[in-house]
């Protein structure tokens, strides 16, 4: 029987917690409320736990362990189940900071304190998730006051694994899609793990890499016999010079309509005397040459797209290095090549790639706060799975005040952005106006059907496209193209001045242009602006204004 606990041991059972979390994903990830192909619950939470089992040193001493697993964790929380449990290791941590070893009584305060700062972390507690299963297992250790760590870790599995087959008579959503919850689940898991460490088998960390891991060249992708079809990406800051050019009558529009003659996807606004670029093209050294007669670079960055194409994107951002703070920065979070253009052109100094089931992590985003270089940071996370992970960066960061406009989709945000204006007034009214536009905006998705749902309005059966808002479904069709014109009648589409669509990276371009014509004859009061946003999971984004 195990009386005391140790940093060795703490830091040896959260390593085997990740790792029986790790071989558990798929059974998380598939607990998915919604019937779209989305679901990320297991994958965030893994990667939450395993920042602070990879990235904590052993030692002895129980506060320093806790205290650097439940650092690493915060940093790396993605998703709102991600940030709860980084909350409830916070809290452990807090309440294991009194001496360098703790028994069981002490560790059952420490559980406790848990619950406290979980709790306290989240503005509208709801019952039925990983919330109500930590907090129940807690209590069952309390009332049982178990004489030792294997005894408290049998009590606690006991209560962890009832209250998690009760979690859907809290939630209806979780009985109506027959699951249970997902964040539950996983916290069931990673204490399993734990427990198990009490053996006294030795876990190491796991060395897998989430979102954060620096992107590897694959030599293979471009050889000696590969032929350059895709172009160079090509971005950079150009600071112009008064002794090369005139800067107040710079002719930013002749300078984008070169730049589009020996390029495509262009990119390029002027700020002060800094102008922002981005565009592929086969010949980046003729641009570069072209451009050095108005000034001189401050940074460049070129990647052969073949590379890019075969492989992955990390965060995209255009940088803005040696320049002082300006007063407003706009962070923001989307996925996909168009979309990510789309928010640049729109004024965006950071986009943060990511969105449905690729959460990015606290850290992600406080990295992101800095390269915005401003003394306010509005932050926009188009997902209800990420303003939770935002809001706690912003409290992990004070190197700017950030502002947390809670966008939950990417209709709302680029809505925001697009009329953001910082004439509006202060911080404060700048703040109230953006949460103000949020709220008329009505966004619409198309998305393939996961699995079958009866019983509601719509019969959804697998493999059809379903037209939903939130989380109501309006339409189930065959093809995503019938399910985008079915939405589009249901939402009353005509009633609105634009109808903003963003292609997914599934629909061809021929069938997004034929959708956007059939759009436009049927509308003809309303402007159809049909863009290739390239996201995942959603066929079509249906913006309404």
């Amino acid at each position: 029987m195990i009386q005391e606990m140790d940093g060795i041991l703490y830091l040896n059972m959260i390593r085997a917690g990740a790792q029986n979390l790790n071989r558990h994903r798929p059974a998380v990830n598939d607990l998915n409320v919604f019937p779209i192909p989305d679901g990320d619950t297991g994958d965030n939470m893994f990667m939450t736990v395993n920042a602070g089992a990879v990235k904590t040193d052993e030692n002895v001493n129980l506060p320093a362990v806790a205290t650097s697993a439940a650092r690493e964790m915060l940093l790396g929380a993605r998703g709102n189940s991600g940030v709860i449990l980084s909350r409830i290791f916070s809290g452990i941590a807090k309440g294991l900071s009194d001496s360098e070893k703790t028994d069981t009584d002490g560790f059952i305060k420490a559980l406790r304190a848990g619950v406290t700062e979980a709790y306290g972390a989240v503005a509208m507690p709801v019952e039925g998730t990983i919330l109500t299963v930590y907090r129940e297992g807690v209590e069952a250790v309390e009332e049982k006051q178990p004489k030792s760590l294997d005894e408290l870790f049998d009590v606690m599995m006991s209560a962890l694994t009832e209250s998690l087959e009760h979690t859907p008579e809290l939630l209806d959503v979780l009985k109506e899609a027959g699951v249970v919850d997902s964040g539950g689940a996983g916290l069931v898991y990673i204490m399993q793990g734990m427990k198990e460490a009490l053996s006294g088998a030795r876990y190491e960390a796991l060395a897998i890499g989430g979102a954060n891991q620096p992107a590897q060249v694959d030599l293979d992708a471009f050889t000696e016999d590969s032929v350059l079809e895709f172009g160079y990406c090509t971005e950079f800051l150009l600071r112009l010079q008064r002794s090369k050019v005139d800067i107040d009558s710079f002719d930013l529009d002749g300078f984008i309509d070169w730049l589009n003659s020996v390029g495509d996807s262009v990119v390029c606004f002027k700020e002060g005397s800094i102008v922002k670029v981005h565009v592929h093209t086969k010949r980046p050294g003729d641009i570069l040459n072209h451009c050095q007669q108005y000034g001189e670079f401050l940074t460049t960055k070129m990647e052969n797209m073949t590379l890019q194409h075969n492989g992955s994107h990390g965060m995209q951002e255009l940088k803005l290095r040696n320049k002082a703070k300006k007063p407003y920065g706009i962070v923001t979070v989307a996925s996909g090549e168009g979309l990510r253009e789309l928010f640049v052109s729109l004024g965006c100094d950071v986009v943060v790639d990511g969105g449905q089931s690729m959460n990015p992590s606290a850290e992600d985003l406080i990295r992101a706060f800095d390269q915005a270089s401003a003394e306010t940071v509005y932050v926009f996370p188009n997902n209800s799975n990420i303003v939770l992970t935002a809001q706690q960066a912003a409290q992990l960061y004070d190197n700017a005040d950030v502002r947390i406009i809670r966008t939950k989709t990417i209709g709302e945000g680029y809505s925001a952005i697009s009329q953001f204006d910082p004439e509006v007034g202060d911080k404060d009214a700048i703040t109230d106006y953006l949460n103000e536009i949020i709220g008329g905006v009505v966004t619409g998705m198309v998305s393939v059907a996961s699995r079958d749902v009866s019983g509601g309005e719509v019969e959804v059966v697998k493999d059809d496209y379903i037209g939903f808002v939130g989380d109501d479904i309006y339409v189930d069709e065959k093809t995503p193209e019938d399910a985008l014109v079915g939405l589009c009648e249901k939402l009353d589409a005509g009633n609105y001045d634009i109808l903003l669509i963003l292609a997914g990276a599934e629909p061809t371009d021929e069938n997004a242009s034929k959708m956007c014509d059939a759009l436009s004859a049927k509308y003809k009061r309303s402007e159809v602006i049909m863009m290739n946003g390239g996201q995942p999971i959603y066929d079509y984004i249906l913006i309404l204004e």
